[in-house]
């Protein structure tokens, strides 16, 4: 039969190995958090605080103008006349300085406040000093450069060139729109002058705010694909890490092994104190003990299966522990009961009976 395919190549389907195709876990999602590395837009932030300054100039203009207005006529009217000296020239600039303080407080508030609701909403409660810790990678020129010509410095001149192009589109319209008004300015007085500059800016303000914040929910999607891009794993990282949480499955099969031959070390050890041992003849063994003094029940201190029964039954004969042959009673015992429990109560009848005969035997009385 001839080869249909007579050019093939062998892969190696190693090399897709190591290939970044799956979610991160969320262990490697808590890691990356506390490295400081989240899901965030600082275009969201930019806009809500330009938006929330705007919305508060405009809910305490009246505030913030009547208390421009006391000052600089406290300025020009009582201060004037005043003599000039250290002191009082000290104690005006601090007088000074809590009075624009408390004009600009309601601005600062509202920032402050929307700044934290703002990053709360998109990372959450998050504290640490991990960005800020010196790494000499970051000032390695051979990494700025390529970060420099990166497909994400390339997006974000881009984002930067439509940001500006879209302000100065809203610019634009916003004073082309208020032309007629800015021939007439000269024909009117400050009063309406403040006014007509005041609702410009506070239009331009809205409109600029507004089309930011729409720009940044784009950039925050961009951010979380970007994030998650990032963050991706392969299947032998996803392997790595398993077993660095549950442990290298070589070394639990080796623990858990060591462990039931310990287990088995003891039971061994304890069937030379068992008074008697309940047979099948040759696939169960159980061994029993019981002390009226100190056990409300005969309790079961050994039991085994096939090659363990027979180890136990070589034991006791060597320590001269009295072995019975009851088959039902010894596969109900080694069945229903484990190591270190009080036997069953519907099988106390035959267990008595048997421990009868045993003491009887013993010339014991219990």
């Amino acid at each position: 039969m001839t080869n249909r395919y007579p050019y093939r190549y062998p892969v190696d389907l190693q090399l897709f190995a190591g290939e970044k195709t799956e979610k991160a876990t969320p262990k490697k999602r808590q890691d990356t958090r506390k490295k400081g590395q989240v899901a965030k837009s600082m275009e969201v932030s930019g806009a809500s605080v330009l938006l929330s300054a705007f919305l508060c100039m405009l809910m305490f203009g009246g505030y913030m103008r009547d208390h421009t207005v006391r000052l600089f006529t406290d300025v020009y009217i009582n201060r004037l006349s005043m003599d000039v000296t250290k002191d009082n020239v000290m104690q005006l600039l601090g007088e000074y300085a809590i009075q624009i303080l408390l004009l600009l407080a309601p601005l600062f508030v509202a920032v402050f406040v929307v700044s934290l609701v703002v990053n709360y909403i998109q990372v959450g409660f998050l504290l640490t000093g991990e960005p800020l810790k010196m790494k000499l990678s970051k000032i390695d020129p051979i990494k700025g450069f390529k970060n420099i010509f990166s497909m994400r410095s390339l997006i974000e001149f881009f984002k930067s060139i439509f940001k500006l192009t879209i302000i100065g589109y809203l610019v634009y319209t916003t004073l082309w729109g208020a032309r007629a008004e800015f021939s007439s300015l000269s024909t009117k007085n400050p009063d309406s002058i403040f006014h007509f500059v005041t609702n410009v800016t506070m239009s331009l303000g809205f409109k600029i705010g507004a089309g930011l914040l729409i720009l940044s929910v784009l950039d925050y999607l961009y951010q979380k694909y970007e994030y998650e891009k990032n963050i991706r794993m392969s299947k032998q990282d996803i392997k790595d890490e398993f077993k660095k949480m549950e442990g290298d499955p070589l070394i639990k099969g080796k623990i858990r092994e060591r462990q039931r031959r310990m287990a088995l070390q003891r039971m061994m050890q304890e069937v030379p104190n068992a008074d008697v041992i309940i047979t099948n003849p040759t696939h169960f063994a159980v061994a029993l003990k019981y002390d009226g003094s100190t056990m409300e029940a005969p309790q079961i201190i050994a039991k085994g299966q096939d090659y363990m029964a027979l180890r136990i039954k070589e034991i006791a004969k060597e320590h001269g522990i009295i072995t019975m042959e009851n088959k039902p009673l010894a596969r109900a015992l080694y069945q229903r009961s484990e190591i270190g429990d009080s036997i069953p109560g519907d099988l106390f009848q035959a267990v008595a009976e048997v421990l009868a005969y045993v003491y009887k035997l013993k010339g014991k009385a219990k």
